[in-house]
């Protein structure tokens, strides 16, 4: 499927669910990796993931795309469009869009960062085990407010 296939796709279901029509760009973008679309908010474009429609087909596609309309049509008139706005929930069900999209075969999704720093308590020995360096001057020991140190694991 083209990208002028895919236009012409979302302006129809746009017109049979929401009543209004869609009349800014939409794309495949095969960048996306952990989404299966996404509404840009100052462009009003919709990206969709091509590979969930080589995967999935395009019964999924439509659910991912109903669900970028959702925020389309709601922002556009000024009203709740992110995912935790009531409103965004009620029209979401209406029309029958996915809340998330299904993992791709393969993607592991990312990986978690491993403890790199400890942070040692001068007074009482308390460890902190820390993913990112931060800097030991502006914290205290929570069990004693003792002066912290900053070590590599």
């Amino acid at each position: 499927m083209e990208n002028k296939e895919l236009q012409q796709w979302i302006e129809q279901i746009s017109l049979e669910h929401f009543g209004v029509p869609f009349t800014h760009e939409a794309i495949f973008n095969r960048r996306l990796t952990t989404t299966g679309g996404r509404y840009m908010l100052k462009s009003h474009r919709i990206e969709i993931n091509p590979h969930q429609l080589e995967v999935y087909g395009k019964d999924e596609v439509e659910k991912i795309i109903k669900h970028e309309l959702c925020h389309y049509h709601l922002h556009i008139r000024g009203r709740g469009y992110q995912h935790r706005d009531p409103e965004f929930k009620a029209l979401l069900q209406k029309v029958g869009g996915s809340r998330f999209c299904q993992s791709l075969p393969g993607d592991k999704g990312r990986k978690p960062l491993p403890y790199r720093y400890k942070l040692l308590c001068k007074s009482c020995g308390m460890e902190y085990l820390r993913k990112r360096k931060i800097d030991p001057k502006r914290y205290r020991c929570g069990r004693c407010s003792g002066k912290l140190t900053l070590q590599n694991i």
